[in-house]
């Protein structure tokens, strides 16, 4: 028997539950998506289950079973089952698809942190630690910056001047596998019905993180391949595992380029820093990008703004104008096919 408190789930969620028309069945989370079935945790156990055919046709791709997702289940024998509800989703991390304009991809629901792990190697890239944070604090998710390795030679001034901009929107931990007194206020920082999912490059050490977090071997590592960077054992799918007393972990597998997902524009001047200045700016709809008066090129020539941040900021507020744009025109378009799909059942039952 399994305690699902220890997987997050509360009253809230109960309570969603009273609203669904398959409140009587068994409840589960979604620990893992395979290609063509779900692994869930229930009370009574692990279930591999099905969609049911009214959610496969009825969903959107984005919109279908992630890892973390909270849902409603007829179970079999022989631990199967079919997924028949979805429980309304929250705190939910999304990327845009690899090779899509504007569609978006569900990483995992029900996050409470996200660790963006990265190494202190050459993997170190702090517009790309910007490019997650703007996507998990979009989510209300708590962002939290986890740096392996930290027992190779680096620089610790150069990364702490590259982080200036962006210890107060997030926790920084400095860790290194050798060191496991660097691992516990990591450990001490998830509490018990927590869910943590951890984002970043392949061979950054997600998998040993999560091992050490654990206390077990949960997924087998080796060495970081010397001709790729990457590490030999890499995550091909979202996992979720429990640690010792609670706390959900969700390993995510490496991504080269993180696809902004994120329909708002305006929020990266106030996660960047730039709204200190822009509102100074003669023009209320100042670009800033070669507008006269304008306070955020002024903040940039004085050193008051970084110019790799400002730049930053104004690729990434470009990316979300698309993503945004085009978000809007699929909405557009996939209710228009919806009112031409009514109007041909009520024209057939003529």
């Amino acid at each position: 028997m399994n305690n699902l408190s220890f997987y997050g789930w509360n009253d809230e969620l109960s309570q969603l539950k009273q609203i669904s028309p398959y409140k009587h069945l068994l409840h589960g989370r979604v620990s893992a998506v395979n290609r063509t079935n779900y692994e869930v945790i229930t009370e009574l156990g692990l279930l591999v289950c099905e969609l049911s055919g009214n959610l496969l046709y009825s969903k959107s791709l984005f919109e279908l079973p992630c890892a973390g997702d909270w849902i409603i289940v007829q179970s079999f024998d022989d631990n199967q089952g079919v997924i028949v509800d979805i429980l309304p989703r929250k705190n939910t991390m999304y990327r845009r698809k690899s090779g899509s304009i504007s569609d978006k991809q569900a990483i995992a629901a029900y996050i409470d942190k996200v660790f963006i792990v990265q190494s202190l190697d050459a993997n170190f890239n702090v517009r790309r630690v910007e490019r997650f944070m703007v996507q998990v604090l979009e989510e209300n998710i708590q962002p939290v910056l986890i740096l392996t390795k930290s027992d190779l030679a680096f620089d610790r001034h150069l990364v702490d001047e590259s982080l200036q901009h962006i210890v107060n929107k997030m926790p920084v931990f400095f860790t290194s596998i050798l060191s496991p007194e660097t691992i516990l206020p990591i450990r001490n920082f998830i509490k018990q019905g927590e869910s943590v999912v951890l984002v970043g490059s392949s061979g950054v050490g997600k998998s040993s993180l999560i091992n050490i977090l654990c206390e077990r071997t949960v997924f087998l590592t080796s060495q970081v391949s010397k001709s790729s960077g990457k590490g030999r054992h890499t995550s091909t799918r979202r996992n979720m595992v429990l640690m010792e007393g609670g706390g959900v972990l969700i390993d995510t597998p490496g991504v080269r380029e993180f696809g902004l997902a994120s329909d708002n524009p305006e929020v990266l001047a106030d996660i960047l820093d730039v709204s200190d200045f822009k509102d100074s700016c003669r023009f209320d709809d100042c670009t800033h990008e070669g507008e006269p008066g304008c306070a955020v090129i002024e903040a940039v020539n004085k050193g008051l703004l970084a110019e790799a941040v400002y730049q930053s900021y104004l690729k990434l507020r470009k990316e979300s104008k698309y993503f945004s744009t085009s978000e809007h025109e699929r909405r557009k378009r996939d209710k228009s096919f919806a009112r031409i799909g009514k109007e041909a059942k009520r024209i057939k039952k003529r």
